[in-house]
């Protein structure tokens, strides 16, 4: 099941309007795919931008094509690294990296996807482009063709690709065999629920209770809390002059005269977010305005 395919199944269950998804899964995976359903849709991009966490397992021995068990195998080693090498070669893959996509990404080269040129049989040869690695750690080896591994990373990282960059660097070769996402900003599995348990929901008319507040979607963006008149004239795509003092969850070494493009907030009245909104000193500019009507059909 593609992630677009959950986003046409949801939209058929819940009859919303608009329904939209925060990062693609491949076909190989499972776990968490955060759903926006309304007006929620206007906060993808943010929910797209968040760290990630996985857990994969490598299968050490063979190269695929598509550097997981789905593709064709292109080479292949004898070689089986030890657990002391493993961990010791993770170490060049954590921070800030480059790293070249697989061939088989959703990566645009003059306006088509990577994988279908890929699926043509011609060759694709991405370049290499800065990520950033939080956290890569060996969690399991259950054989010694296989270990398992969790990963947090930011956005536009392949775990295919750290997968087949760690098999180079350890002189044997590797793809992802299985993978799951863990968490996705403030989505984790300990409130995800399945497509099943979805339509059971919808039938019992209980799906307002499942929902999660915008603000979920928006962790980790500064947030200002508007009066009742600064509410209604950036609601009303009027820009209003605040205190940046009073604006939460600022980066500490931001300064105000240096704000280049401006910094996103959270427009918030009520504990509700109501607006996203572009910090330029002290003037704040609405960006994307939500519609509590459109938010609960």
């Amino acid at each position: 099941m593609t992630s677009t395919h959950v986003v046409n199944v949801v939209k058929a269950m819940t009859r919303a309007q608009k329904v939209g998804h925060g990062g693609t899964l491949d076909p190989l995976a499972t776990g968490i795919l955060p759903m926006a359903l309304g007006d929620a849709t206007k906060t993808v991009a943010y929910v797209m931008e968040s760290a990630k966490s996985y857990r994969f397992t490598m299968r050490f021995g063979i190269r695929t094509d598509t550097d997981d068990s789905e593709g064709e195998v292109v080479e292949t080693s004898e070689r089986r690294p030890s657990d002391e090498e493993i961990r010791a070669g993770l170490d060049d893959f954590v921070g800030e990296i480059m790293q070249r996509p697989p061939s088989y990404a959703a990566v645009k080269i003059q306006g088509e996807r990577a994988y279908d040129i890929a699926r043509r049989g011609e060759t694709v040869e991405l370049e290499a482009r800065p990520i950033r690695i939080d956290d890569y750690r060996m969690t399991g080896r259950p054989s010694p063709d296989e270990a398992v591994f969790e990963v947090t990373c930011g956005k536009g990282a392949y775990v295919r690709a750290l997968a087949r960059d760690l098999g180079e660097a350890l002189g044997c070769k590797a793809h992802v065999s299985a993978l799951r996402r863990l968490a996705v900003g403030g989505f984790d599995e300990d409130n995800a629920i399945s497509l099943d348990n979805l339509r059971q929901i919808v039938d019992d008319d209980s799906l307002p209770q499942v929902l999660v507040p915008l603000r979920t979607a928006l962790a980790g963006i500064p947030a200002f809390a508007l009066t009742e008149p600064q509410a209604v004239r950036l609601c009303s795509g009027q820009s209003i002059v605040i205190s940046p003092k009073l604006v939460t969850g600022l980066p500490v070494d931001h300064e105000p005269e240096d704000d280049g493009d401006g910094l996103t907030v959270q427009a918030l009245k009520g504990g509700e977010v109501v607006a996203l909104a572009r910090l330029h000193g002290s003037e704040l500019s609405p960006l994307r305005v939500f519609n509590p009507q459109e938010r609960a059909n």
